[in-house]
């Protein structure tokens, strides 16, 4: 169904979700060019950055090309495999998200509070295992979670009152008891939206401590400054997924849940190239020189 019921709006909401992923595809293909391109980038912070870019990017995939057909369509259908694999990647790279935040928090904490042994702690070999494992991670829960919705029988309703396959608006159309396979989900959800963000917490609070250690006012600003970023994008997201995903999915009704679910679909993608990577400066410095020797070869060409 999606935003059906807005009338003659679907045609401004196109005109603005399509601006947006426009902006979350430049944005992150951006980053994601620059921080290959630029050596002065090479380092664990940035290799995350990248990876969480590219993560991003995938995630809007998933689900807004096929939202901007269908507010254009008077025909919104999805095939019953097509809804699985929607859901399955949906969930692969969100679960994903949240573990990367998880890390980047990790990463902060070393390089603020033992600076000395970043270079040992975080090397090339740990980052790269880091990433692997949250990617694991999020397909296992997507893989588990997704079975768990389609191995109910569908034989009523197939009108999903959302504009993509997400879980609570599918379970809702199962015709036979489903508590026990949300019970699951639910408990899968704590498991991957709390245990990540505990761990940032933990990390922030440490990083807090150290940082007010630091005698220099500029340092203490440097030093907030670097992980204000990544708790805005944090907050926003944890903090929707949270009310969407932390309770049982069949009990509260999915009107409410659309305008949270575009916030953590549209407006944190949205968030992570413009306030986590290009508002820093070592990545607008960057993206000047990369620019600029392009300008140069085009010249010289």
């Amino acid at each position: 169904m999606g935003f059906s019921n807005l009338g003659e709006i679907q045609f401004i909401l196109f005109a603005v979700f399509l601006c947006l992923y426009l902006i979350i595809l430049s944005g992150n293909i951006t980053i994601v060019t620059v921080i290959c391109l630029d050596r002065s980038l090479h380092i664990p912070m940035y290799f995350f950055l990248g990876i969480l870019s590219i993560s991003e990017t995938c995630y809007t995939f998933v689900i807004l090309p096929k939202m901007l057909i269908n507010l254009l369509s008077l025909l919104r259908t999805i095939s019953f495999i097509n809804c699985a694999t929607q859901m399955f990647f949906f969930l692969g790279f969100a679960v994903t998200n949240c573990m990367l935040l998880g890390i980047v928090g990790y990463d902060r904490f070393l390089a603020i509070c033992h600076p000395l042994r970043y270079s040992v702690l975080m090397s090339w070999q740990v980052c790269g295992q880091l990433a692997a494992t949250c990617a694991v991670i999020g397909f296992l829960f997507s893989l588990i979670g997704s079975l768990l919705v389609f191995e109910l029988p569908f034989c009523g309703p197939n009108k999903i009152n959302h504009y993509f396959c997400d879980i609570s608006p599918v379970i809702r159309l199962a015709c036979t008891d489903s508590y026990i396979n949300e019970l699951i989900i639910f408990i899968g959800g704590v498991l991957a939206l709390m245990a990540p963000m505990t761990f940032i917490c933990i990390s922030y609070g440490f990083i807090v401590h150290n940082i007010l250690r630091i005698p220099s006012a500029d340092g203490k600003q440097k030093a907030f400054s670097t992980c204000a970023s990544h708790l805005t994008v944090v907050i926003v997201h944890y903090g929707c997924a949270s009310f969407v995903y932390l309770r049982l999915s069949s009990k509260y009704p999915s009107s409410k849940d659309r305008l949270v679910t575009v916030t953590y679909t549209v407006v944190t993608p949205l968030l992570n190239p413009l306030v986590y990577s290009l508002r820093n400066r070592d990545v607008q410095t960057a993206i000047r020189k990369v620019t600029g020797r392009r300008g140069f070869y085009s010249k010289a060409l």
